[in-house]
């Protein structure tokens, strides 16, 4: 028997009472009082349900069809026509189904037909995805992973494959997740001289990486233009909305590119994978702006089609101390933008999106190329309405002993194979980093990062 997708069913511009077999999971369904049942068919081909009319003439009708509930596992054959209801074009007139698995105790299962809360459907993660709003972000998510694999394919960057586990904290914040063989357990004090961690695994103390930035550099100095994509680590202690302790990473690198290299690059890109989106994610778009949130469509088309407006940090200082608005943060120079400040920037000031360079050297990390006043690093941040920061990156510093003077003493013997970089064959290099569960949190209008990623992990919480 060959099965047929929905996603290939519904595509079909004409319908001449063709005979299909499709198979997937019931989302709902209706008994009739006239003997015919409606089942709402998704099989995650596509966003849409397909509908099923079941007669009471199956043979099974009665002693299966009836008792069918939410959640199972069905295979449908019959005639594909057109729908005389309103929500669908098409539908299958049933002659056979199938029951390939039922659900247990339907009173327990945890994905009725009503809605549910976000922070209920956390405790649910496995079975979350059959809902609507998780088939959407899903289907999205996948839409623009290709699109940024095929964007980087197209300009001709390279995808490199930077380590999960490394000996080195690109940021230098120091909260990261060791990585060990060691038995910390049945020790009675704790494991920190180099003496122990010779003994480890790896012969020294390693960790989950923050970034893969720092090893892409060198492949950037070798092939001109690459980029990674894959999972990060922030052992941070942060319960918001905005954090969570494994979450992806783009980050490109470009040589022989300066600042405003990287800000143009970084605009067309973002550009160039929201239009795919807005193209052939329209369905999932259509029911995040009618469910989650009214504006999303609008304001990813309105960044499609704006040019970002560009400020320097010091502009961006003055612009929010001659402001009205009561920030909880206070603003001067020389700290960083609070995620109020951003928002401002972007919701009230500007509009749209908005790029903030030249950062005060104190805030940015050791690797951001200092401008010639000496106060500055040639960093930015691209900040968009709803969200703020979306994209941040720099200019790479490629002078040795500006990098030296800027890096932590204990730093140079550890990143002896990046300071080789600046020493064989240097040139300016640029790139960006872009977490990709905030961009999703900004296509689909979700609020809580917690929901933009199949498995969340943050503080207390490491299950399924």
């Amino acid at each position: 028997m060959n099965f047929l997708s929905i996603k290939k069913l519904l595509a079909q511009d004409t319908v001449e009472n063709q005979s299909v077999a499709v198979r997937g999971w019931l989302r709902s369904k209706r008994d009739s009082k006239a003997g015919i049942s409606f089942l709402s068919l998704h099989d995650g081909s596509c966003f849409a349900s397909l509908q099923v009319v079941a007669p009471q003439s199956l043979n099974n009708y009665e002693s299966e069809v009836l008792k069918l509930t939410s959640g199972c596992a069905l295979e449908v054959c019959g005639d594909l026509v057109c729908s005389k209801g309103g929500e669908q074009n098409l539908e299958i007139q049933a002659s056979q189904i199938t029951v390939v698995g039922w659900v247990q105790n339907p009173d327990t299962y945890p994905i009725a037909k009503k809605r549910h809360s976000f922070e209920f459907l956390r405790t649910q993660a496995h079975l979350r995805p059959r809902t609507n709003t998780f088939t959407a972000i899903t289907q999205i998510r996948n839409t623009l992973a290709n699109a940024i694999h095929n964007y980087f394919y197209k300009n001709n960057f390279y995808w490199i494959n930077t380590p999960i586990i490394t000996s080195s904290d690109c940021e230098g914040a120091g909260e990261l997740f060791r990585v060990s063989t060691l038995d910390f357990l049945s020790r009675s004090s704790s494991v920190d001289s180099k003496s122990d961690f010779e003994k480890d695994f790896f012969g020294e103390e390693t960790f989950l990486t923050v970034s893969g930035q720092l090893e892409v550099e060198a492949y950037c100095l070798a092939m001109g233009k690459v980029y990674t994509f894959g999972p990060t680590f922030r052992a941070e202690n942060s319960n918001t909305s905005r954090h969570l302790a494994e979450f992806w990473m783009v980050e490109p690198e470009v040589a022989f590119a300066n600042l405003r290299d990287n800000i143009d690059l970084a605009e067309n890109f973002l550009k160039s994978i929201l239009s795919v989106v807005i193209n052939e994610c329209q369905e999932e778009l259509n029911f995040f702006e009618k469910r989650i949130n009214p504006t999303v469509i609008n304001r990813i088309m309105d960044l499609i089609n704006t040019d970002f407006q560009r400020i320097e940090y010091s502009e961006a200082v003055k612009i929010l101390k001659s402001s009205k608005e009561s920030f909880e943060f206070p603003v001067s120079w020389g700290k960083d933008l609070a995620s109020e400040h951003e928002r401002y920037l972007a919701e009230r000031y500007v509009q749209g999106p908005l790029v903030i360079s030249n950062y005060p050297r104190e805030i940015k990390a050791f690797y951001m190329r200092l401008n010639d006043d000496e106060k500055t690093v040639a960093a930015m941040d691209i900040l968009v309405p709803g969200i703020g920061e979306i994209i941040g990156g720099s200019q790479r510093e490629e002078r040795l002993e500006i990098l030296d003077d800027r890096m932590d003493p204990h730093l140079v013997d550890k990143l002896w194979w990046y300071r080789d970089l600046r020493r064989y064959g240097s040139v300016p290099h640029a790139g960006f980093g872009l977490g990709f569960e905030r961009l999703l949190n900004y296509v689909t209008g979700m609020e809580n990062i917690r929901d933009a990623i199949p498995y969340p992990r943050y503080p207390g919480h490491a299950e399924f």
